[in-house]
């Protein structure tokens, strides 16, 4: 069941919201306005945002004001991110957003069914909670983080359940980094329908 469904409740619990550059997938490089919401219950072990997961210890607060403090930034596209942002209906949010002149973005483990207008939605599949199957045809990217050699060969199972034209990306898990990049590498180089994605807003020292 969906948290906060917008018919009942147009608020929405905001963890951080910030101005930056996407340094992750096909978005790369891009200015990009970042809402992250709290609340995850997919508990990957080596989540860099952990502090992200408890729902009740994050504000609520209204889509009206987030849309407004995204279009006030001179923002092109809002990514919603979390957390794991489709426990909650984003409906009335992405309407705000399309209102305000944005695009709309989701990073998604795609836990649960995705709800709202999206012009992106890029889909990191999960080991510890699988993704809803209603999720795998909506997905614009696929994107794996890499964790260890055995990720490959999941990598694949997960790609064969998305749309012919989704971009797939193998990204290393950042504290595995110098481990993986080179086996991604040379993965890459053998299977080329398969892209690099890197974070290179941890290199350039940004949000």
């Amino acid at each position: 069941m969906l948290l906060n469904s917008q018919s009942l409740n147009a608020t929405l619990p905001l963890m951080e919201d910030f101005y930056t550059i996407q340094g992750e997938g096909s978005y790369q490089g891009n200015a990009a306005y970042f809402i992250r919401l709290g609340g995850c219950d997919v508990g990957c072990v080596w989540c860099d945002v952990k502090e992200s997961w408890p729902v009740d210890a994050h504000p609520n607060v209204s889509v009206e004001s987030m849309a407004l403090k995204a279009k006030q930034s001179g923002a092109p596209l809002a990514v919603i991110t979390g957390g794991e942002p489709t426990m909650y209906d984003l409906l009335a949010l992405t309407k705000e957003l399309k209102s305000s002149g944005l695009r709309t973005h989701i990073e998604t483990s795609g836990a649960y069914r995705l709800t709202g207008n999206w012009d992106w939605v890029c889909l990191s599949p999960k080991k510890f909670k699988a993704p809803h199957s209603s999720v795998y045809p909506l997905a614009h990217e696929l994107k794996i983080i890499v964790f260890n050699k055995s990720d490959f060969e999941w990598a694949e199972k997960e790609a064969a359940k998305v749309q012919e034209s989704c971009v797939l990306f193998l990204q290393p898990e950042w504290s595995k980094e110098k481990e993986m990049l080179p086996l991604i590498i040379e993965y890459v180089k053998n299977h080329p329908q398969w892209r690099i994605s890197l974070q290179v807003h941890k290199y350039m020292n940004i949000p």
